[in-house]
């Protein structure tokens, strides 16, 4: 019996530690926020997780300043367009004098190998290290280094979990909510829906999966009636909705999916003789061509996640960063440019076909403007050497 109110007892202090402590978590998150603009404050939900800057106190190096990008994998059209447009935004940074080299290494999946590579940048003496992380946890221990020897380390398209990098994202749970709303917004008497996630059990699919799930419990007049795998993949996405259709045979009012695949998904439909339903996703070059040979057909809604935007962002918080601008949090959510129907005109160009996926659309309009960036940073005076207006076209 003793024994017994002694746990008791025990987890009774437990639970109080705890009641204790998550109000305090929850005032420090607001206390944090609330140093940002409300504009910002909008878009971190309970999904993100959010945490101090290690670089409040930061002083960069001399100039010039030695750029070193860590890639974990070049292997799509992708991460190819990112990283021709870091390199030219660094290009430019070096002709005014401010960079005096942009190194690149590239681990091609490696995480073990993207680790030794880190390293090596730290023994290089690196002014600053940009990376597309392989892993969330495993390259925790090579930025911490980074960190010790007065490197600092900004993620972009993938973070890390250690308070020593400074990640910049978007919010994906909020994304997957928004496009869920965007085909509440266009059904308004409810319809049917197919899900068609990225990789299964991915950190961002599952905050993707969870924005959709909100929109569903707001509109419980939308129904998903399946949930495949496309894993962010053409031919594995059209695969799995052919089957998908052959097996639903209830009419499918919109497909949700966070990937840059609309294209295969509209033509999985005309090829099982099913009308095509509004649908999704990241904007892509070849999905803007077949909507211009399909203006009567094709409907769509989500936004895009640019390789070019990845690159400006990375880029421009890392100048920020070496001019001595101080970032005031670890997680930067960069506000994600929404497309719907009738913006489709502006993003498309005379050089995009339905052959073009390793086409990625120049966003009309820069979404994450040097005032709005400012408010992220103490003594925020605007992204040297970018200029939005000097962007390269999509089409030369």
């Amino acid at each position: 019996m003793t024994s017994l109110i002694r746990r008791g007892t025990g987890v009774a202090i437990a639970v109080a530690a705890i009641a204790i402590a998550a109000p305090s978590l929850a005032q420090d998150r607001a206390a944090l926020l609330g140093k940002l603009p409300a504009e910002l404050q909008s878009l971190y939900t309970d999904a993100i997780e959010v945490g101090p800057s290690a670089y409040d106190n930061f002083t960069p190096k001399a100039k010039p300043s030695v750029w070193c990008h860590s890639e974990s994998y070049m292997g799509n059209p992708w991460r190819v367009t990112m990283n021709g447009e870091l390199k030219r935004l660094a290009d430019v940074a070096i002709a005014a004098g401010d960079l005096s080299e942009f190194v690149v290494s590239d681990s091609n999946g490696d995480v073990t190998q993207q680790i030794s590579q880190i390293r090596s940048f730290i023994d290089r003496g690196c002014s600053i290290i940009s990376t597309i992380a392989g892993s969330s946890t495993a390259l925790n221990d090579a930025i911490d280094a980074a960190y010790a020897a007065g490197i600092p380390v900004v993620t972009t398209a993938g973070a890390v979990t250690t308070p020593n990098a400074v990640n910049i994202m978007h919010n994906q749970n909020l994304w997957g909510l928004q496009m869920g709303q965007g085909i509440a917004a266009a059904l308004p008497d409810g319809g049917n829906v197919l899900q068609v996630e990225g990789i299964s059990g991915h950190p961002l699919v599952i905050q993707e999966n969870a924005g959709l799930d909100q929109a569903l419990a707001e509109h419980p007049n939308l129904v998903n009636v399946r949930k495949v795998s496309g894993e962010w993949t053409a031919s594995v996405t059209k695969s799995a909705v052919l089957q998908a259709l052959a097996t639903v045979p209830q009419q499918i009012d919109a497909v949700w999916t966070s990937g840059s695949e609309t294209r295969v998904i509209a033509e999985a439909f005309e090829q099982a003789g099913r009308p095509v339903p509004l649908i999704t996703g990241s904007i892509s070059g070849d999905a803007l061509g077949y909507w211009n040979e399909h203006k009567d057909t094709f409907r769509f809604s989500g936004g895009t996640v640019s390789p070019h935007v990845a690159a400006w962002n990375a880029f421009r918080v890392g100048m920020r960063m070496l001019a001595g601008q101080k970032p005031v949090i670890g997680t930067i959510i960069a506000p994600m440019p929404t497309i719907e129907q009738a913006d489709l005109p502006n993003w498309y160009q005379s050089c995009m076909t339905p052959d073009s996926g390793s086409t990625f659309p120049i966003p009309p309009t820069d979404s994450f403007t040097d005032a709005v960036m400012d408010g992220y940073f103490t003594g925020g005076t605007g992204s040297p050497n970018f200029d939005y207006a000097a962007v390269p076209p999509t089409c030369p």
